[in-house]
């Protein structure tokens, strides 16, 4: 029986996710849907059949976790969890302004809006600044993730720099989790696969 559904749009979250839930469920069972297509048709915008796809499928899975930042809204109308929304709740309790950083367009609007909701939720006006890293992604997508952690978060550390009143950091797709190991910043730099996970599971965090 599994216990939760993974849909992902990259294949090298699917081991991310069981190291994550070996260290924080371990007996949690859980199956992975892997959907680059779904990706790769969304940069355009998410049209009426892309959309009732993922609707369709997801809504199949009484228990679902959508990984993909992107298409996260679309996943969640289904009932999926959106792996961003426990990380931008914590980010939103955060005493400043927020950065959000993110290497894909089409995460933009889905991200920025989903933080302005959690900063509603809490009571308090939305106070962020956007990094937008296109020029690194195709790092990612040749699969040198940690030369892509290292170029992130060599960009956070100077942006930290111009602007010292910035409270936390956001990483705003799950694929750049990795560069949270690698930044000097001074504050927190939140991750969403960590989170979301252990939001999956009704877990605290650490």
């Amino acid at each position: 029986m599994t216990d939760l559904t993974l849909f992902h749009t990259a294949e090298v979250h699917r081991a991310t996710f069981d190291a994550l839930a070996a260290r924080i469920a371990p007996d949690a069972r859980l199956d992975h849907v892997v959907r680059p297509d779904w990706l790769a048709r969304a940069q355009g915008g998410i049209g009426d059949d892309l959309a009732a796809e993922i609707i369709r499928t997801i809504a199949a899975k009484p228990a679902s976790l959508c990984t993909c930042t992107t298409i996260g809204a679309v996943a969640a109308e289904a009932g999926a969890i959106r792996i961003d929304w426990p990380m931008m709740q914590a980010a939103a309790r955060c005493d400043g302004e927020v950065l959000l950083v993110f290497c894909l367009d089409s995460t933009r609007v889905p991200s920025t809006a989903l933080l302005c909701e959690a900063f509603q939720q809490e009571g308090r006006p939305a106070h962020h600044r956007a990094l937008a890293l296109p020029e690194l992604w195709p790092m990612f997508t040749a699969g040198d993730s940690d030369g892509f952690a290292r170029a992130i978060a060599k960009r956070i550390d100077a942006e930290l720099d111009l602007w010292p009143d910035i409270a936390c950091v956001v990483l705003a797709q799950a694929s750049m989790a990795g560069a949270a190991v690698y930044t000097r910043a001074p504050v927190p730099v939140l991750s969403s696969p960590d989170l979301a996970l252990r939001a999956a599971f009704g877990l605290t965090t650490p």
